[in-house]
This record gives C-alpha cells, structure tokens and sequence, in this order.
C-alpha cells in the first residue's frame, strides 16, 4: 500500500505538465494537417518545400515533411514529460531551434521570394510569427516552471534520491 508520501515524489511537477501539453498541442497540429477542411488546399500539399499549397486554418503554410515533424516533435514532448529533465530540455532546446527557424524562416523569406532550393520548408509570414511566438513561449515556459520550483524550495537537478 502507498502513503501520500509515496506519491508525492513521483508527481508529475510544472514543467513535466508544460513538456506533455506542448507535446499534445503539436502532435494534434500534425494531425490536423492532413485534415480535410482544417487544412485548406490539401490537394496542393507537396512533400516540402514551399510550392506547398495547403494552408492549417488558412493560414499556416504546411508540407508533408512539416506535418511528419510536428508528429515527432509531439511525441517526443509527451515522453519528456516522464521527467522533470527532459521536459527542461524538450521546452529549452525546442525553442531554440523554433527561434533559429524564424531567423532562417525570415531571412529566406526576405531573399527568396519564389522559394529556390535554400528553402526546405514552407514559410510565409505567419509561420515566421508563429515561430518567433512558440521558440520564445517555449524557452519563457521552461524557465519559469523552474523558478516557480525553486520558490517551492526544490532544486531541479539536485534532487536527493529516495532512501
């Protein structure tokens, strides 16, 4: 039999929670953009690159390799959620790279308007923003779940191991 003292160690905390809805969020946009309906112009959806037609929402500009990676990215956001390190990692990592793909996504968009072969992904204008947004939300999210555990006065990565 457990005590709650048991289970209050293995409780997922803040940034394990952050880490799964991030994972779940991206896993249903992968989804979604093979969607009918969700995703506008699906007969115009290309492998990649940015002759890609179909627009998620009407808006976001998406391939099969951009939907193949939000799958990817989704699940391996919802296995970091499993611990609190992986979870840092998924949020802090992850919004690096979303910030490189708005630097990359922004200066492609500026040189190379008719999408030469620099340009692997579909970007346009809201995909740059939603880049910029998630990259930045991502990293603010990983840092303020540890800080709001240290004002729990728990040290990530200094946890003592159970006895």
């Amino acid at each position: 039999m457990t005590t709650s003292t048991d289970r209050v160690g293995t409780r997922r905390r803040p940034v394990q929670g952050l880490a799964l809805f991030v994972g779940a969020v991206f896993l249903l946009v992968g989804v979604l953009g093979f969607v009918p309906g969700v995703t506008t112009a699906l007969d115009g959806l290309r492998f990649a690159g940015p002759h890609s037609e179909a627009l998620l929402f009407g808006l976001f500009q998406v391939s099969v390799l951009h939907n193949a990676l939000h799958l990817l990215f989704g699940v391996a956001g919802i296995l970091a959620a499993s611990s609190r390190g992986a979870s840092r990692l998924f949020l802090g990592a992850g919004g690096f790279l979303y910030l490189v793909l708005w630097v990359y996504g922004s200066v492609v968009h500026s040189i190379d308007h008719e999408g030469g072969a620099a340009n692997f992904a579909p970007f346009n204008a809201a995909d740059n923003l939603l880049h910029l947004g998630l990259g930045a939300g991502m990293i603010i999210a990983a840092v303020l779940a540890t800080v709001f555990e240290r004002a729990r006065g728990r040290y990530p990565g200094r946890e003592q191991r159970g006895a």
